[in-house]
């Protein structure tokens, strides 16, 4: 399994255990609900999408019999990934804490930003990858 994969599936648990205990606080802490941005971001652009496009990157060249073409591009969109969400979430409840200062604001559209061309270079590499021209017998797993 490449490295980039073990990497999103891991990151992928870390967010779910985060956002759990994040949700549980909340419960008996309504004070709480004004993360529930952060909460759901973590939820599915953490635990979900981080956990798609590892299993995506493992499983699906193979069911095409391909070998992923830019390994390097998936390596740059884990790392984009993470900083987008991480900063995007960040600038968001500082900006929910403090509406007067307006980077706050102009830091979460940027960090969004970086997540969404995340999600680009996924299409990218899949894109590439499985309606690209040769087939080639991808390792099995070891």
């Amino acid at each position: 399994m490449d490295k980039f994969v073990k990497n999103f599936i891991a990151m992928s648990m870390i967010y779910l255990t985060v956002a759990s205990l994040l949700g549980v606080m909340m419960l008996p802490n309504p004070e709480l609900l004004r993360f529930k941005f952060v909460h759901s971001h973590l939820m599915l652009l953490g635990w979900v999408s981080m956990m798609i496009y590892g299993v995506g990157y493992h499983i699906l060249p193979r069911f095409a019999g391909k070998l992923i073409k830019q390994p390097a591009i998936c390596v740059a969109q884990f790392w984009l990934a993470n900083i987008g969400l991480v900063g995007m979430l960040v600038f968001y409840s500082a900006a929910q804490q403090s509406p007067q200062v307006g980077w706050f604001t102009t830091a979460t559209v940027l960090f969004g930003l970086m997540e969404a061309a995340s999600i680009v270079m996924f299409f990218y590499v899949m894109g590439t990858t499985l309606f690209g021209g040769e087939v080639v017998q991808a390792p099995s797993a070891k």
